[in-house]
């Protein structure tokens, strides 16, 4: 090629990267794409123009072209931090997290003090579901803009997505606390302060930070969800109990005596109750933690729980528990799908009592092995009615003299809710006269179910 030939290729490579910047500003960006190939194609400027291409095909939605692109520049510029920080959004695009997260953690790794990538980084990384590397990139970001709301807004989110709502009300639970602390300065009185403490689920550190202010000298804390974790640990440290409490971010089937613990445990302090008693896997957890990590003679806090209730009637909750006929139409089918279990709050409060309380199912949480059970329980009907279910709540024995409930007539501010069980449809009942349920549980949640009734 002559001089000449070159200078001419030169000139319409200028031409054409003018041109193809001129139609971009002026939204053409068909004719656009095709300036841009052009100067592309006489190899002028392409760590320049190839930028701008990549982002050009993305505003026209075509992530894989675009993807080429950025590809293309790295080529060039193994080490181009925007290119990088492009790429992992445009992968992030395509649903290739794990290669998005890569590229962008390049990116990050080159250009640390981009408050921008880090960001986008930690949204990634949260729709991995690696909610605590995200939480972390998140935190790093808004170290370097502290104002950005953006940023606040992810911390506050991905940290609030991992704590039910029902935990911080439980927290304030003044009385609740004040019966666990009870329970706790009681086995400490008798163990001593070097007995061993195991606390399962230990959510903000709180049960564990009444065991050291109770004097007990080495606590072993475990929490399965890292991000609380994490926090309780913050937590511990900022009450200067560091030195006493270690927080593990496993869940109990996780740990190990030689490992996380120095030898068994004396003491088990652990609140993984939920509001109808079982769905936390308690007796699964309860079990290995004798098999494994407990001193044959430790003390178990709580001791026992049961489940509670009475036979209800209520219009409004029935509204939640069954249908019928609906604009014309018969719909009552449907109610083989309706849930089983609703949790009483707010405008689901108004019920009338049809019987007075009853125990449902008892646990005893010192026994090393639970089978599932189910039994025949009569209940007294006090009011006529027509029952769709039991409000259910919980009573727990955390030691001797000590127990705490949440019995609907005197609680209805803390973190356990009732819970009402419907019967698969209502029930006519009349004062005076037994309904006879089998009451048991299959390990994970109650059953509660009406039996069958003798024909009059």
């Amino acid at each position: 090629m002559t001089d000449l030939e070159s200078a001419d290729r030169l000139t319409e490579a200028r031409v054409a990267l003018a041109e193809a910047m001129a139609l971009h500003e002026q939204g053409d960006l068909v004719a656009a794409e095709r300036r841009y190939r052009a100067a592309l194609a006489q190899d002028y400027r392409p760590a320049d123009v190839l930028p701008l291409l990549a982002g050009l095909l993305g505003r026209l939605s075509r992530p894989e072209d675009a993807l080429h692109a950025w590809d293309q520049l790295l080529a060039i510029e193994p080490d181009h931090a925007v290119a990088l920080h492009e790429k992992g959004l445009t992968l992030h695009w395509l649903d290739r997290t794990e290669e998005a997260i890569a590229s962008l953690e390049r990116a990050c790794a080159l250009d640390p003090d981009n408050a921008t990538a880090l960001g986008n980084l930690g949204v990634v990384l949260a729709d991995a579901h690696r909610n605590l590397e995200a939480l972390r990139t998140f935190r790093r970001a808004l170290a370097l803009q502290p104002d950005n709301l953006h940023l606040r807004h992810q911390v506050r989110r991905l940290g609030s997505g991992a704590v039910p709502f029902w935990h911080i009300p439980m927290m304030n639970d003044a009385p609740r606390n004040d019966a666990f602390e009870a329970a706790i300065k009681a086995a400490i009185g008798v163990a001593g302060p070097e007995a061993r403490v195991l606390d399962i689920g230990a959510g903000s550190g709180l049960l564990s930070l009444m065991a050291a202010r109770a004097g007990a000298r080495k606590v072993v804390a475990c929490e399965m969800e890292p991000m609380i974790a994490e926090m309780a640990q913050q937590i511990v440290a900022q009450n200067g109990y560091a030195a006493r409490i270690t927080v593990h971010a496993k869940p109990s089937t996780e740990l190990a005596v030689g490992a996380e613990l120095d030898a068994p445990a004396d003491i088990l302090v652990s609140e993984i109750l939920s509001s109808d008693l079982l769905t936390e896997k308690v007796l699964d957890t309860f079990e290995d933690a004798h098999r494994r990590l407990l001193a044959p003679d430790a003390l178990v806090i709580p001791r026992a729980a049961s489940a509670m209730g009475c036979l209800v009637a209520s219009e409004n909750l029935a509204g939640y528990a069954f249908v019928g006929d609906v604009s014309g139409f018969d719909l009552s089918a449907f109610t083989a799908f309706a849930p089983q279990r609703l949790p009483i709050h707010g405008t689901m409060t108004g019920w009338q009592r049809l019987s007075g309380d009853v125990e449902l199912v008892r646990l005893d949480l010192t026994q090393k092995k639970h089978d599932a059970t189910l039994a025949r329980l009569s209940v007294p009907v006090t009011a006529s009615g027509r029952a769709i279910g039991i409000v259910q709540w919980m009573h727990i024995d955390l030691w001797d003299g000590v127990t705490f409930d949440n019995h609907p007539d005197g609680y209805h501010d803390g973190g356990w809710l009732q819970v009402l069980h419907s019967f698969p449809e209502p029930i006519d009942v009349v004062a005076g006269e037994v309904l006879d349920i089998a009451a048991g549980h299959d390990r994970i949640t109650l059953i509660l179910w009406p039996l069958p009734r003798a024909a009059d």
